[in-house]
């Protein structure tokens, strides 16, 4: 099943185990396996936690995020990309799309961050990063879309939002993800599910510890 290979560790940060094992926006995590490969959105420290990136580094481990994160880290082998530019690392295939609020301030357009689409060969992950409902999701198609929420409408889109995001871009499985940790609940998914295209099935994981 496509949704094996994935685990949440909380907010934003999830864990792919394939052939390679790939981070999303490491945070508030536990020492675990060790990361092939770790893609950070953007460089707010909620995504962007050099102190969690150093838990899961190894010598060989491929980094790749936007210019501010890359800043920030100030590490080797890191690659840097803007929207719409795409990369290969390991076998895997990265595609950079743009991550953006459209009505509050905290992701301007402008500063380019990022969601990811990483295809794996049989498996496609897109992961939204920090954003609204945004018309370039429409050129989005993948097997497990990872999606974030956050009550009151901060940040990134309202759980009702969120749901309705999931009629712009095409994708099997819907994860919701971006709460628990700093502001919101389960309910909040709940509340995302319900409005959700019908032609995708959402699943509400489980937030579990970092592992080897």
């Amino acid at each position: 099943m496509l949704m094996n290979n994935l685990v949440w560790l909380g907010h934003a940060t999830f864990r792919v185990d394939k052939d390679i094992i790939v981070y999303f926006d490491p945070f508030q995590i536990d020492e675990g396996k060790k990361a092939d490969l770790i893609l950070v959105s953007h460089k707010h420290s909620d995504h962007c936690s050099k102190q969690d990136i150093l838990k899961i580094l190894k010598k060989d481990t491929v980094i790749v995020t936007e210019k501010d994160s890359a800043e920030i880290l100030g590490m080797d082998n890191v690659i840097v990309l803007e929207p719409n530019q795409s990369v290969e690392v390991k076998g895997v295939k990265i595609k950079a799309v743009r991550a953006y609020n459209v009505d509050k301030p905290f992701h301007p357009k402008e500063n380019d961050w990022l969601g990811y689409v990483v295809d794996f060969g049989d498996l496609t992950i897109y992961h939204a990063g920090d954003t609204d409902i945004i018309e370039e999701m429409k050129d989005i198609q993948c097997d497990i879309a990872l999606v974030p929420l956050f009550p009151g409408d901060k940040y990134v889109m309202n759980p009702v939002d969120s749901g309705k995001s999931t009629f712009y871009f095409k994708s099997k499985y819907v994860v919701p993800m971006h709460y628990g940790t700093i502001g919101g609940d389960e309910s909040d998914a709940q509340i995302m599910k319900e409005n959700a295209n019908p032609k995708s099935v959402v699943k509400v994981l489980k937030q579990v510890k970092n592992t080897f």
